[in-house]
């Protein structure tokens, strides 16, 4: 499966849990559509865990919940294919999944019939519960060659949080995507941590196989499953997350209740030019650039398919920054070469002018992200 850009959709687990149902994934669909995300790009909608019975049947096979979908995969399948959409699944390589219900060790190629037959065009293949005594490229190896056996296309989500030396063998067994970190948090310094954590683990992602660095919290504000009682983070702080997720080019999964998100959220997360820049077709990774300014976060390059360049700022600080810079000679320019950047404020349109020496965005909020775009002229 050729998988052009990093894929990009909606799964259930941040905002919801375990409190998931067929009803409940249906409004999620049609508020992808009415609301504008399905048109952006945001084209999978993944059931995560919790969504089986505790017990397979007597022959072996996954069963549906029964009160939580009570018409089965199949329906849900279809109506997300109706509506322009694709649908993802959940599971895991051990007995169990997180969450305690089946996973599909030894029942890899039953399974992946089971998800084909069922419209399943996604999974979401977990490490919890895996055998200890097998490495884990033989287990993602295993459900990759079942997945390929049913002859449906099936974007392979690896999510292994980049454990058993991953970054060797995940482009190898066939994923799409692989999870290289442990579980988000509706908290800025996991969101800093993570990004931190992968920003330099980007240049194994290219096309047919993303590095992810888990799902959006963007809009969840405190209220979904995974932020308990964290409170949250401000505007900037998603601002800046789904900023650096765009500039790195991981896939792009929503992680809130699209059917309440707030005008704010659903700006930023529907921006044309931020997607654009994870989209891009080239899906080139970018270098963090020195700074000869205090280091206060990452500072960016990328090179674009079209020949134009992005750069993105941020500020980790606790106050507003205006000392953050990109010395051009850390990215190879000399002033004497008479090249610089015509840039623009990719969220305001704002002409910034052409830089040579040293590249600013003036005064960075607290926790925010500037991100520009521009062109490369001869002076």
């Amino acid at each position: 499966m050729i998988v052009r850009t990093p894929p990009m959709g909606f799964n259930t687990c941040n905002p919801f849990g375990d409190k998931i149902s067929e009803g409940l994934i249906i409004e999620i669909c049609d508020a992808m559509v009415e609301k504008g995300f399905r048109d952006a790009g945001y084209e999978y909608i993944v059931i995560d865990d919790w969504w089986s019975e505790k017990s397979r049947d007597k022959d072996g096979n996954l069963v549906p919940d029964r009160e939580k979908f009570p018409h089965g995969l199949k329906y849900l399948s279809d109506y997300i294919h109706s509506k322009g959409m694709k649908f993802g699944i959940y599971s895991s390589c051990g007995p169990l999944t997180c969450a305690g219900y089946p996973g599909s060790l030894d029942h890899e190629f039953q399974d992946a019939k089971f998800f084909a037959e069922n419209g399943v065009d996604y999974l979401k293949y977990d490490w919890c519960y895996h055998p200890r005594n097998l490495e884990g490229w033989t287990l993602y190896n295993r459900m990759k060659m079942a997945l390929s056996a049913t002859g449906r296309d099936i974007l392979y989500s690896v999510c292994n949080w980049g454990e058993d030396g991953m970054f060797d063998w995940v482009r190898s067994v066939g994923a799409n995507m692989y999870r290289s970190t442990g579980d988000i948090s509706d908290r800025f310094d996991i969101i800093k941590f993570i990004a931190g954590d992968q920003c330099n683990n980007f240049n194994l992602s290219g096309p047919s196989c993303y590095n992810d660095m888990d799902m959006l919290v963007c809009g969840l504000y405190g209220k979904g499953f995974i932020s308990r009682d964290e409170g949250g983070c401000t505007a900037a702080e998603y601002s800046t997350h789904f900023k650096l997720w765009c500039m790195l080019g991981a896939p792009l999964m929503l992680g809130c209740d699209v059917r309440n998100i707030d005008d704010e959220s659903r700006k930023l997360l529907l921006d044309p030019e931020l997607i654009a820049i994870d989209q891009d077709p080239d899906v080139r990774p970018p270098f963090v650039c020195c700074s000869r300014r205090d280091y206060t976060g990452p500072v960016m390059m990328k090179h674009m398919a079209n020949g134009e360049y992005v750069f993105s700022l941020t500020n980790y600080l606790d106050e507003p920054n205006g000392d953050i810079q990109l010395w051009t000679p850390d990215i190879g320019l000399s002033v004497r070469d008479g090249y610089g950047f015509r840039l623009h404020d990719v969220e305001t349109g704002e002409e910034l002018g052409i830089f040579t020496d040293v590249i600013s965005a003036g005064t960075i909020g607290a926790h925010d992200t500037k991100v520009l775009r521009g062109t490369f002229e001869k002076l």
